[in-house]
């Protein structure tokens, strides 16, 4: 085996090698940096990376030392500024849904309840398409990122459809669903994708050929909540059943039933790590889950109403809530402690999101603003006003220096660092 080059992973931070076979195919491989801060010594990391990786040779070190200075300098950016609002963009007839990112954060597509997906220039705040096709509410929608060649529309309809997210043209229609769709999202490699329903199940379909691959069976109420773990290995469900399964993608066959619960799952991540799980339910709390084991490791309490969204930062070591209580918590995902409470808005809180550095949070609420918190503190650094409805969608770029927010209002706002 012989090291080509080393490319970089930002989000969480990472080094990764790529590395030619005897038969001149190549692999990568990838060095997890997930507790790389900006006071980390880097000739400890180097010389430990050195000294456990046979791919590099003590000739890299300068040049992996400088690769580690690049990730440190990326984790520092955007400490200080303020965010300014860059555009308004009144963007469906009807109220949205939803708005999400691709990877580089020059495009960005809004759902609605006039039964399109828009896809938009981030930077001259264009419309670039309209997905037209479904017939009735486009609910859930996703890019295929990294690549964000495509995307994905899930509709009150009962079907998923696949769009070319350069041409607008329409590659599949998914059906199979009995009920309306109400969450999904691409693998991270961009070959499957899942979706959950009303129906009580969630299926798993091929990219390419459009065929329903698995349907996962076994909750007793709607699926509103998905997430695939960062391998792609396992994918997990939240249902209205207070539970949370974890399904094994390959086989379809349920892993674990997480049951603890006593309410309904509002959401469910996987960290970057996909050993642990967090859910976030309507029965006031929060739970961290061993996946190995499928058993809980911390129930988060504090807040006095429901939970409505739950997040880890890229590299899994904090998480925050947010809830019907108009408050945010920020935790210690290892020991479960609370460390900040965002408080602050007069409405619930809907969305919560942390930045890719995990040094600030922003969160959507529906009295009509959002808010951007210093994670270590807990301080509001600025309030994001304008909207004339509640906020119910927001969202940080890879880079962190863009901001998106969508409102009943029907419009959608991009600020700016």
């Amino acid at each position: 085996m012989k090291l080509k080059r080393f490319l970089l992973r930002y989000y969480p931070p990472g080094v990764i090698l790529e590395y030619e076979l005897r038969d001149h195919t190549r692999e990568l491989k990838e060095i997890d940096l997930l507790h790389l801060t900006p006071d980390t010594d880097i000739e400890v990391i180097v010389n430990q990376i050195v000294f456990e990786e046979p791919l590099i040779s003590e000739s890299k070190k300068p040049h992996l030392r400088r690769l580690i200075y690049k990730l440190i300098e990326k984790l520092e950016n955007n400490e200080s500024s303020d965010f300014f609002l860059f555009k308004i963009l009144r963007a469906h007839i009807l109220p949205l849904t939803n708005c999400a990112f691709n990877k580089s954060g020059d495009k960005f597509i809004t759902g609605s309840y006039d039964r399109t997906c828009k896809v938009w220039n981030t930077i001259s705040g264009d419309e670039l398409l309209t997905l037209e096709g479904h017939r009735n509410v486009v609910y859930a929608i996703a890019f295929n990122n990294p690549y964000g060649d495509k995307i994905i529309t899930g509709s009150f309809d009962k079907t998923c459809k696949l769009w070319s997210a350069e041409t607008g043209q329409l590659h599949h229609t998914y059906r199979g669903h009995a009920t309306e769709i109400v969450c999904l999202s691409f693998n991270p490699h961009g070959t499957m994708l899942a979706t959950g329903s009303m129906d009580n199940t969630s299926r798993l379909w091929d990219v390419e050929t459009g065929e329903c691959l698995h349907t996962l069976l076994g909750h007793t109420a709607e699926i509103v909540s998905l997430d695939f773990d960062t391998q792609g290995q396992r994918i997990i469900t939240g249902s209205f059943d207070n539970t949370v399964k974890v399904w094994d993608v390959r086989t379809g066959r349920c892993i674990h039933t997480l049951t603890g619960h006593q309410g309904e799952i509002s959401s469910c991540q996987f960290n970057y790590a996909s050993d642990l799980c967090i859910s976030g339910s309507i029965d006031r709390t929060c739970k961290v889950w061993d996946m190995a084991s499928g058993t809980c490791v911390h129930t988060l309490r504090g807040h006095n109403d429901e939970i409505l969204d739950v997040t880890f930062n890229t590299t899994g070591s904090k998480l925050v809530t947010a809830s019907a209580d108009g408050n945010s918590r920020v935790y210690n995902t290892m020991t479960g402690a609370c460390h900040a409470i965002l408080t602050g808005h007069e409405g619930e809180i809907s969305k919560v999101a942390f930045n890719p550095q995990g040094s600030r949070i922003l969160t959507a609420s529906s009295d009509k603003t959002a808010r951007i918190w210093e994670t270590e503190t807990g301080d509001c650094l600025q309030v994001l006003e304008g909207h004339t409805d509640e906020i119910f969608s927001c969202a940080f770029n890879y880079d962190g220096d863009t901001i998106i927010t969508g409102s009943k209002d029907n419009t959608c706002r991009i600020w700016k660092c």
